[in-house]
């Protein structure tokens, strides 16, 4: 009887607690979006409050802005170069081990398929066919019957 408790207790709580962390992760993602907007737009207004000060200030700005745009651009180099290996990794999977699989599969099917058409052909069809004759037997000797 404990046993039976068991699982309908699992089952029941499982989906509570998937229900009960999935709201609580997007409450922290959300806090995190929030936090990082106000913390670009504090930079953003220090940068247009600076900018409007004297033209050592904005040159300064500039040289920092150009340095942030080199620091990106090698980001985005970076993460380029990642994105190329992996696509290579994943086109080397789909032709050494999917493709393979993919044969396998369909040499296996086609095995099924000469199966079934054998069974069908030796099996099925003179069961149908003594099915048949059994079945004509009989109705024969119904009628002789009913003529007696």
């Amino acid at each position: 009887m404990t046993e039976e408790t068991t699982p309908k207790q699992l089952t029941t709580t499982a989906p509570a607690q998937l229900e009960d962390a999935t709201p609580t992760d997007d409450k922290k993602a959300t806090v995190a979006i929030v936090i990082v907007a106000v913390v670009l737009l504090a930079i953003i207004a220090g940068i247009v409050v600076l900018a409007f000060q004297d033209a050592g200030t904005v040159s300064v700005v500039r040289d920092i802005f150009i340095i942030l745009m080199a620091l990106m651009m090698f980001i985005i180099g970076v993460a380029l170069v990642v994105l190329i290996v992996q696509l290579a990794d994943l086109t080397n999977l789909l032709k050494n081990e999917v493709r393979p699989i993919i044969h396998s599969t369909n040499d296996t099917v086609n095995t099924l398929k000469g199966t079934v058409r054998f069974m069908s052909d030796n099996l099925t069809e003179p069961v149908i066919k003594l099915n048949e004759s059994l079945a004509s037997v009989k109705k024969i000797t119904e009628l002789f019957r009913f003529k007696k």
